[in-house]
């Protein structure tokens, strides 16, 4: 009994010592400091009036201890451009915090700029000012501002020009009204926020140049959404609406949208309404060029990674595409793309109330024509043509360097394909970036002469001359 009542006592005292919450034993040496995850948060450009993106640090004790932080706060104070959240906290000023042994807190940054009126980037500077043991640390927080024009919710019922003298950032969306026309020069930037679209009635004409293209993507310029491919979707795209004519899309850089350029209803026998030459459409979600019973010429243009199809024509339509290159490799791990780079059908879906999927409408294509021209990817099928079998589609692909799976489509058996090059790598020098041919490229010297042999086809995407050697090469850029 004796023995049973000391295993009793025993268990008890092990108890009140497990439960026991003895006093923190704090390190309060002066040379006891934090470590941080970086000494300096960056941030890329930032617009005035919209906020960034959260940058976030860490705090560390790398102590045996726990730490005590007197104080932390922003050393700009209410002036400060940027903003604060501590351990799940906002605020500019925080007291009294602790770091247990080994352990860390987040810290996490924005920043909105007031406007300038300044065309320059500026540098903004600020710290935040960590007080531990009566020693001062602090990490440096930098952002480079610049004004902007700022387009919100407009409609320019006025014909204007947009000059490159600083950029411009569409909010929600901008229109250009029926029988106006906004031109924009060369070196403008333009910079589309979050679900923002461009909606054209009447005419667009984008006018860069080799060494000064305009620009369009979305306003996110951390290098993990401007950089990486399966960053698109940032803003809707350029709709070009039923009626809309004489728009032209020359030395353009567009990224990061859902769908780059889409061209509907606008189909014509004397000219295009869409022209697009020299540019560079990349990491679009859907398309990079949509054409839904439209005319459109593209020459010299570069359709690359794109969530769906890079070029998508429905219906009925007037498509020429000339020493085009569409490259389409969009990665895996954002979403697995299920189409071909070209798509090409002449009827579309609709969807009833009950969730059965009909034919909508189908329309005679009058052309769909690509020449001296690279469709490739990573897919083993890269081109698919559907046609109505009440319509007429006449396509026709020559000269051109493709993927093809032979057991799904015998291109061979097909009257309009003409000297295909199937299935061999183009060996770009880089993607997704340019596109340009490498030195062993199957596509250079592989071109038909009288694609090249008129301005302003003679000239590729770097200006460089397609005739000098006699043979052109396939797709936007020559070899030199």
């Amino acid at each position: 009994m004796k023995k049973a009542f000391s295993y009793i006592a025993i268990a008890l005292a092990l108890l009140v010592l497990v439960n026991c919450n003895p006093e923190r034993s704090y390190i309060l040496d002066n040379d006891a400091t934090l470590t941080f995850s970086s000494d300096t948060v960056l941030f890329d450009t930032v617009f005035t009036t919209v906020g960034t993106a959260t940058r976030v640090f860490m705090a560390y004790n790398p102590h045996n201890r726990f730490i005590k932080i007197d104080d932390i706060n922003l050393a700009g104070g209410n002036q400060s451009p940027f903003r604060l959240n501590v351990d799940g906290a906002p605020g500019i000023d925080f007291t009294d915090y602790e770091i247990a042994p080994g352990d860390s807190m987040y810290i996490f940054v924005e920043a909105t700029l007031d406007p300038n009126n300044m065309n320059n980037i500026l540098r903004i500077q600020d710290s935040i000012v960590f007080s531990v043991n009566g020693n001062i640390q602090d990490v440096d927080l930098v952002a480079w501002g610049q004004d902007v024009h700022m387009i919100k919710d407009s409609i320019l019922d006025y014909s204007t020009t947009w000059v490159a003298d600083k950029p411009y950032l569409i909010i929600n969306y901008l229109a250009v009204d029926t029988l106006q026309t906004l031109t924009i020069e060369e070196g403008v930037e333009i910079y589309m926020h979050r679900d923002a679209f461009f909606y054209v009635l009447g005419t667009l004409q984008i006018q860069g140049s080799l060494d000064n293209p305009v620009i369009i993507q979305g306003d996110r310029l951390e290098p993990e959404y401007q950089d990486q491919p399966g960053y698109g979707g940032q803003w809707y795209g350029i709709y070009f609406a039923p009626g809309s004519m004489d728009n032209i899309v020359d030395h353009a850089v567009i990224w990061n949208g859902t769908i780059g350029l889409q061209s509907d209803s606008t189909v014509t026998p004397d000219r295009p309404a869409l022209i697009v030459s020299n540019t560079e459409i990349n990491r679009m979600s859907y398309s990079g060029i949509v054409g839904l019973g439209s005319s459109i010429e593209a020459y010299n243009t570069v359709v690359g990674d794109c969530g769906n199809s890079s070029v998508l024509l429905l219906l009925e339509g007037n498509y020429s595409f000339n020493h085009c290159t569409l490259a389409n490799f969009w990665p895996d791990w954002q979403s697995k793309r299920k189409r071909a780079a070209l798509r090409i059908e002449n009827y579309i879906y609709g969807v009833d109330s009950s969730g059965t999927v009909f034919v909508a409408a189908h329309r005679d294509m009058e052309k769909a024509s690509f020449t001296n021209s690279i469709i490739y990817g990573s897919r083993k099928n890269e081109i698919t043509v559907s046609q109505h079998p009440d319509n007429e589609m006449n396509y026709y692909f020559d000269y051109v360097l493709t993927r093809l799976d032979r057991e799904e489509y015998d291109y061979f058996a097909d009257g309009k394909f003409n000297h295909i090059i199937n299935d061999k790598n183009p060996s770009f020098v880089s993607e997704p970036e340019s596109y340009e041919l490498d030195s062993i490229s199957p596509a250079i010297n592989a071109g038909k002469l009288d694609y090249a042999i008129n301005f302003p086809y003679s000239i590729d995407k770097n200006g460089n001359s397609r005739l000098s050697d006699g043979v052109p090469d396939l797709g936007a850029f020559e070899r030199k």
